[in-house]
């Protein structure tokens, strides 16, 4: 059974980010343009589930399924597009997750909304906290229900990428 687990934010999801992006440099070569850290885990003092969510732009999605042995070698289980046209999803760790790999092509415009959500949030400490308030309080109301979890922040996510996407129209980020 999947745990929801949310901890105050941790220092060192950043070199565990760092760690992960290394060995994944090493499986996809010459594929990777970058290797972003997304997701709350990457956003300073915002509470998440202990999860580093990398997201990796490649030249061509196509080549990518090439690499899913060597994937699994390195201890993550394949799922395809999980949803989203055009990606290439991985994840670490069964039911204690540790990590999740999103893969796009160069200008697919998830890397943006991804992008734009993590920058939004390290710009707005207040709009982080609310966030990370809502998802403490969720892993304690939905301690084994991680749709339940999930569920309950759609409606707060949704109101932040709008303001996301307002302060990048505004600032001309991406």
């Amino acid at each position: 059974m999947r745990k929801v687990i949310v901890l105050p934010y941790q220092d060192y999801w950043v070199a565990l980010f760092q760690k992960e992006a290394k060995s994944l440099k090493a499986i996809f070569s010459s594929e990777i343009i970058d290797i972003h850290h997304i997701g709350s885990t990457s956003v300073p003092n915002l509470a998440s589930k202990p999860i580093i969510d990398l997201l990796i732009e490649v030249k061509s999605i196509k080549k990518i399924d090439k690499y899913n042995h060597d994937m699994e070698l390195f201890g993550y289980e394949r799922k395809g597009e999980k949803g989203i046209a055009g990606r290439r999803f991985f994840q670490k760790g069964g039911d204690e997750r540790t990590h999740h790999v999103h893969v796009f092509e160069v200008g697919h415009p998830e890397i943006k909304r991804h992008l734009l959500f993590r920058d939004y949030l390290a710009a707005h400490p207040e709009d982080a906290q609310q966030y990370g308030e809502l998802k403490l309080a969720l892993a304690k109301q939905f301690p084994t229900d991680i749709s339940s979890y999930i569920e309950g922040k759609d409606s707060l996510i949704k109101k932040l990428e709008q303001k996301a996407n307002k302060w990048n129209r505004t600032n001309a980020f991406l």
